[in-house]
């Protein structure tokens, strides 16, 4: 029979289908997937025989283990599948060997969500949306490299091509890799709409189909897990760093985002100008108005800000637009259903849960506080001189992670949008990463001061 995979379709699967499934498709291990406050992904295999207790919330973590969970005095944890995250992993269900997946919350012993899971925190931030009547959707379109092995397998910065934007083989020597990715997303229920080479050598991108917030963070998890197991298996590397080779464009993670109530997509006005309702101009509001403080979040590594400068079609320049690509926010052309702001800043380094969950905190703050945007900015910022835009009122984004920091130490929408927990534990990690690069001696250094005298 035909392996049939479950993710990101909207139904939940009993547990007797589930079994049914397992047993039809001969499924020898269960991942129980999760991730740390890194974005890191986690997991724990169990046989499948140990599907009842898998299903019925009885497998144990060891909180202490992971990064901003627990201490060893209090490190019981327990795993609780999501069952409508239940799918075959194709890269790993070779010949008679099938592993499947569920994607977990962690719960703690007396059955309550723990405070630093960042899948159970959105889900808290999404509980809140939902007593004010609000979806949030999120379209990701997340960039990523893919670089040679050397002779001994390890990862090299060597690029898989030399192509540019929108390049065809055989010169997209990619092209055959994204066409596996694809096939294989589609085998686990993604809608793809398109795929493409990006702008710089070795980089590309694929589109999946935008979803509310946990399914988008649960996608994200999952695309990049599958983008770097396909291109593995053929040899290759894929990296979603951010900035990986210096002078040319780095990778970034856009974000369309729309806010639905009954069904019905509030940003769009056929009444008003640009077909814009209030809801989209206070939510953009919104977006500008945190967007400081949540960069610390959504572009969360040393790495970060070496895409996030000018010059390289990087989003640093805190405006809006219609169509205008050199500001941070713009509005694609879409209308109807499909009006949707396109937030250009994040990367695909980021921890796609606690993303949408500062994220979706903003545009609340925007919505609620009827907080107005400036007014749109049609000039190419790019071009603008550091006084035209000063003359302006055009800001930028934080120069590095340590000032992002600062921004987000002030910002309590943000850090109630993370939770006390998770964020005590996110600023500790990042200062102990700001504090080791700090003192970090790198070979630019020694090969432009070591010989002065």
């Amino acid at each position: 029979m035909a392996k049939r995979n479950i993710i990101a379709s909207g139904k939940t699967l009993t547990k007797d289908e589930i079994k049914k499934l397992v047993k039809e498709n001969n499924i020898e291990f269960i991942k129980l997937e999760f991730c740390d406050i890194n974005g890191i992904m986690k997991n724990l295999s169990v046989p499948s025989e140990q599907l009842d207790s898998v299903m019925n919330n009885e497998v144990m973590l060891d909180g202490s283990s992971i990064k901003g969970f627990r201490n060893i005095e209090t490190s019981d944890m327990y795993f609780h599948p999501d069952l409508k995250t239940f799918a075959i992993l194709p890269w790993r269900s070779d010949g008679d060997v099938k592993v499947a997946r569920f994607i977990c919350d962690i719960h703690n012993p007396d059955g309550t969500p723990f405070e630093g899971c960042p899948r159970c925190n959105l889900k808290k931030m999404i509980a809140r949306a939902e007593k004010l009547g609000y979806t949030m959707n999120v379209g990701p379109e997340a960039e990523f490299f893919i670089f040679k092995q050397d002779e001994n397998g390890n990862p090299t910065t060597n690029t898989f091509d030399k192509a540019g934007y929108y390049s065809a083989a055989p010169i997209d020597k990619g092209e055959n890799l994204r066409r596996i990715i694809v096939k294989t997303l589609k085998e686990m229920g993604f809608e793809v709409e398109a795929s493409h080479h990006e702008v710089a050598r070795g980089q590309h991108e694929i589109d999946f189909k935008y979803a509310d917030a946990l399914t988008t963070a649960d996608n994200i998890m999952t695309f990049k897990h599958a983008v770097t197991a396909v291109a593995e298996q053929n040899g290759a590397v894929a990296s979603f760093m951010p900035k990986p080779i210096f002078g040319i464009n780095g990778s970034g993670m856009h974000c369309n985002i729309s806010l639905f109530k009954n069904g019905k997509n509030l940003f769009y006005a056929p009444n008003r100008t640009y077909q814009l309702s209030k809801e989209a101009l206070y939510s953009i509001g919104g977006l500008l108005k945190h967007v400081k403080s949540f960069t610390a979040v959504t572009n969360p590594i040393i790495n970060s800000y070496k895409r996030l400068v000018p010059g390289y079609e990087a989003p640093v320049y805190l405006a809006w637009s219609l169509a205008n690509r050199s500001a941070l926010i713009r509005v694609p052309a879409k209308r109807g259903n499909a009006t949707r702001i396109e937030l250009r800043s994040p990367d695909p380094s980021c921890n796609p849960y606690l993303a949408m969950a500062v994220l979706l905190g903003a545009i609340l703050d925007g919505v609620e506080h009827k907080i107005e945007p400036p007014l749109q900015v049609e000039e190419n910022i790019y071009h603008m001189t550091k006084k035209e835009r000063k003359r302006a009122k055009i800001d930028s984004l934080p120069k590095n992670l340590e000032e992002a920091l600062e921004f987000l130490d002030d910002d309590e929408i943000i850090k109630d949008a993370l939770g006390a927990h998770i964020y005590d534990e996110f600023v500790l990690a990042k200062e102990k990463e700001c504090d080791k690069f700090r003192t970090y001696v790198s070979p630019l250094e020694v090969e432009m001061y070591l010989n002065m005298q």
